[in-house]
């Protein structure tokens, strides 16, 4: 039967219905206009997409549904249920690790309006590890590894420092970084260590092909915004162009744009210079991406990237031999806790060999603060500018106390991996760790590849212990002073 064309327009007007939507019918004999196969199609499909979203799949599909629930769930909505549970267990989460560090640390925070960091901020000043009660640091330093671990009395402060939420871990970042930068809070959990124990914010940069300048920072963090304006000029294209893929964020295992993260809105991701803010640290922590399980994973306090041009190996375990293999390994390691899988669900971010060359350019352009009281040839102090205190340190740096077989001038590192055994002590070891930078070290308050020792009257006191080196009162009081002059 055919149907009049005028007469099907004019049926269309009056239902409010376009003509394509009568097309899809027909009269069959009886009068009763059918559906035709394209209708029946289009029917079958209304609500089939969401449904088809919930089913899952049957097998194990991470990139699904990184929660694990089961076939039948909707992955976002799993994902939302466990924001809202992190959100309410987040006062509990850092309530405990609030007992653990009050257990651990006097956190109450001293310091000496004579001894400040590069530009002017306070030194901590410690110790400030708490010992067993009706012990001092002298009858500690007196005993052998073995009675310290019969009588239990290591300090809890020199054991591993775990990470706010161990079972998760994850980048933290902390609250005055967040303030200028929103993007960078968790919901789950807050940073722990109070502002006296980090670095100065923002921490100023020094160029080694313009030292006559001092700080180019001009008081800014770096940032995708702002490098142009700060750096075009004294720096070349190529590190300029590295600089560039330095402040550009890329997805990250708690910051990306997934239903799993651990950001409150979708985000990029982060940047290499919001860790390494402006090429040093202000006390972000990770955990490790070498060590499994997950409970044995190191805390890492962010290092800084000063003086990179003469370093030989990078990371606390995994002694990458260049500053650009170091690059691409984070992309796919420590941005996603180890795990390429990860990696891949959240956005792996593979970088092209020669933007690599052009971050590994920038960053080796970066030095250390100065250092007025060290003779430019040797590193070591020049006894003409040093203080008497600095220079009886010095003499024990390089003799009794026995710093030097690892500290070398003139960045006063071996490039070297060592282990210090503290499971002698009955703390849990941590096994070979890379020897890490001394110059500038004032600069970058907490101390060791975890930052278990706030200040460098507690990192002293470590190594005293740690070294059966016997030190007194006054011994240690120099050493201190010359690690503050490097």
């Amino acid at each position: 039967m055919k149907v009049h064309r005028p007469w099907l327009n004019r049926l269309a007007m009056i239902a409010g219905i376009s003509c394509v939507s009568l097309l899809v019918f027909h009269v069959n004999r009886t009068g009763l206009a059918q559906p035709t196969s394209q209708s029946k199609k289009q029917e079958a499909q209304v609500g089939t997409i969401e449904e088809t979203k919930k089913k899952g799949f049957e097998g194990v599909d991470f990139s699904y549904d990184v929660f694990g629930a089961p076939p039948g769930q909707d992955p976002q909505k799993i994902g939302h249920e466990v924001m809202k549970k992190d959100i309410a267990d987040k006062p509990d989460v850092m309530k405990r690790h609030r007992k653990l560090l009050s257990e651990r640390y006097d956190l109450s925070c001293r310091t000496e309006k004579a001894l400040t960091m590069t530009n002017g901020k306070l030194q901590p000043i410690g110790p400030a590890v708490k010992l067993s009660s009706g012990i001092s640091w002298e009858q500690l330093a007196q005993q052998s590894s073995e009675e310290i671990k019969i009588k239990g009395v290591f300090p809890p402060g020199f054991d591993r420092l775990p990470h706010v939420k161990q079972a998760v871990g994850g980048q933290v970042f902390p609250q005055i970084q967040i303030k200028q930068f929103p993007r960078l809070e968790r919901f789950d959990v807050n940073f722990d260590l109070p502002e006296c124990f980090l670095p100065e914010f923002p921490p100023p940069i020094f160029l080694t092909t313009h030292p006559e300048l001092g700080d180019v920072s001009q008081g800014e963090v770096l940032h995708a915004e702002n490098f142009d304006r700060l750096f075009r000029g004294l720096v070349t294209p190529a590190q300029l162009d590295g600089l560039r893929v330095l402040v550009t964020q890329f997805p990250q295992e708690e910051f990306n744009a997934t239903h799993d993260r651990k950001s409150a809105k979708p985000s990029l991701g982060v940047s290499c210079l919001d860790c390494h803010v402006n090429f040093h640290t202000t006390g972000q922590f990770h955990l490790n991406p070498d060590t499994r399980p997950q409970m044995e994973r190191l805390r890492l306090d962010t290092t800084s990237l000063r003086g990179m041009f003469n370093q030989q190996i990078h990371g606390s375990k995994r002694s990458i031999r260049s500053v650009e293999d170091f690059t691409e390994f984070e992309q796919r390691t420590a941005y996603f806790n180890g795990d390429p899988i990860r990696a891949m669900k959240k956005g792996m971010n593979v970088i092209d060999r020669v933007p690599v060359a052009h971050m590994a350019q920038m960053q080796n352009m970066i030095d250390f603060p100065p250092a007025p009281h060290l003779d430019p040839m040797t590193g070591r102090l020049d006894r003409m500018k040093a203080t008497p205190l600095e220079t009886r340190g010095e003499d024990l740096f390089f003799g009794k106390a026995r710093c030097a077989a690892c500290h070398l001038p003139p960045s006063y590192t071996d490039h070297q991996m060592h282990d210090l055994h503290l499971e002698r002590f009955g703390a849990a070891a941590d096994g070979p760790i890379k020897t890490f930078v001394l110059r500038g070290i004032k600069d970058s308050p907490p101390y060791f590849h975890d930052g278990r020792l706030p200040t460098l009257e507690d990192t002293v006191e470590f190594f005293n212990l740690a070294g059966g080196l016997k030190l007194d009162q006054e011994e240690k009081k120099a050493l201190t002073a010359f690690l503050r002059a490097l």
